[in-house]
């Protein structure tokens, strides 16, 4: 009975013992699983840790990926502007400028500073005048003027001089009106237009003469009505920028007078002080051409009147120029002209002609390729540059 009794303790022993074993074995294997919690597994180095991944990371001590920098783009930088010369202090420049250019008046001075006053000595005068495009009447004006003086006066080198520049002053007549009409009546802006033949400097001449306005305290818009040649709007808004002017322009090849009329229309409604247009570069001979350029006029004053045309000259095509001058004056009633390489190639004399045969002055030159090279025109500041 005993010997039974221990028979089945012992079965009752092994059994617990089997059955311990196989949780035990169980739960081994279980945590090699994926799902288990207790290990923490780190992610793909080629992935940026998020903000909660690097939070784990940091409190088990793992190093943590960083988050690649944010690129903020920079605020842009407004161009800074120019500051534009002011108008006298051009003049100043302007004998300084012209001084390659007064071979006239070296060559007045030589002969009238002669001894003997012959007739070959006139003659040579007369061909010197001639030359520097001065123009027939204007020359057989001076010499005898000069002539008449210089017989009660004498023939002293410093009379000459004098007798000279004054002469010459008065041959270029002071008397004429030469400031711009910029202004317009009332609330209207004042409209400048400009005009003249391709390779005279005319869409920069309207640029440099933004700068003359911005320079005298004035608001000014453009108008990029030469639609023909796609590099001039360009230029006229390069311009522009440079003094905060802005330009307001069409469809390359469009309408020309479009444009203008919207320009001044914009100028109006803004209450700008000037509007400037460029136009496109004429040729003289061709009327229909001509004709769109006083259509361009004709509907700029259904907005605001044309307060000044300047027409755009190249001070050494000589002649050449006395004819675009006239064609130009009759289609759109010029009122002022502009010289522009006016400095050592140009002759001079034909500041006197223009005016004599337009009766139209001369208001602005261009004395060479810088920002603010273009002068209002002093009829002493010219002579005296002429004389050196």
């Amino acid at each position: 009975m005993q010997e039974w009794l221990y028979l089945v303790i012992g079965i009752a022993v092994v059994g617990v013992l089997a059955i311990a074993g196989l949780v035990g074995t169980r739960t081994r294997r279980g945590s090699s699983t994926p799902d288990s919690t207790t290990d923490v597994i780190a992610p793909p180095a080629a992935t940026p840790a998020t903000d909660d991944a690097a939070d784990a990371a940091d409190a088990v001590g793992a190093p943590t990926a960083e988050a690649p920098a944010v690129e903020v783009p920079a605020e842009p930088i407004a161009p800074s502007l120019e500051t534009p010369e002011k108008p006298a202090s051009r003049l100043v420049r302007l004998r300084q400028r012209l001084a390659g250019s007064n071979a006239l008046g070296r060559g007045l001075l030589g002969l009238l500073s002669r001894e003997k006053l012959d007739e070959d000595t006139w003659e040579a005068i007369e061909d010197l005048l001639l030359a520097a495009d001065i123009g027939v009447a204007p020359t057989q004006e001076l010499v005898e003027r000069l002539r008449a003086r210089l017989r009660v006066e004498g023939g002293q080198t410093a009379d000459v001089r004098t007798v000279l520049r004054e002469e010459l002053i008065n041959l270029v007549d002071p008397t004429m009106d030469r400031a711009l009409k910029v202004s317009g009546e009332g609330d209207a802006p004042g409209v400048v237009l400009v005009v003249g033949v391709n390779g005279t400097g005319k869409t920069t001449t309207v640029g440099k003469l933004a700068r003359i306005l911005v320079a005298d305290d004035r608001t000014a818009l453009l108008a990029a009505a030469d639609t023909f040649r796609a590099a001039a709007t360009e230029q006229l808004a390069t311009w522009g920028e440079r003094v905060g002017v802005e330009v307001v322009r069409g469809p390359e090849g469009g309408d020309p007078a479009s444009v203008a009329f919207d320009a001044v229309k914009e100028g109006v409604d803004r209450g700008v002080d000037t509007v400037v247009v460029d136009t496109a570069g004429r040729l003289q001979n061709k009327q229909g051409l001509m004709d769109e350029l006083g259509k361009v006029k004709r509907v700029i004053e259904k907005q605001s009147p044309v307060t000044e045309v300047l027409l755009v000259l190249d001070a050494t095509t000589g002649q050449n120029g006395l004819i675009q001058a006239k064609v130009f004056s009759e289609v759109v009633d010029v009122t002022g002209i502009v010289l522009t390489k006016l400095d050592g190639s140009a002759k001079g004399g034909i500041v006197i002609a223009v005016q004599r045969q337009l009766g139209v002055p001369v208001k602005l030159v261009g004395l060479g390729e810088g920002p603010d090279d273009l002068a209002p025109f002093d009829a002493a500041a010219f002579v005296d540059a002429l004389l050196g």
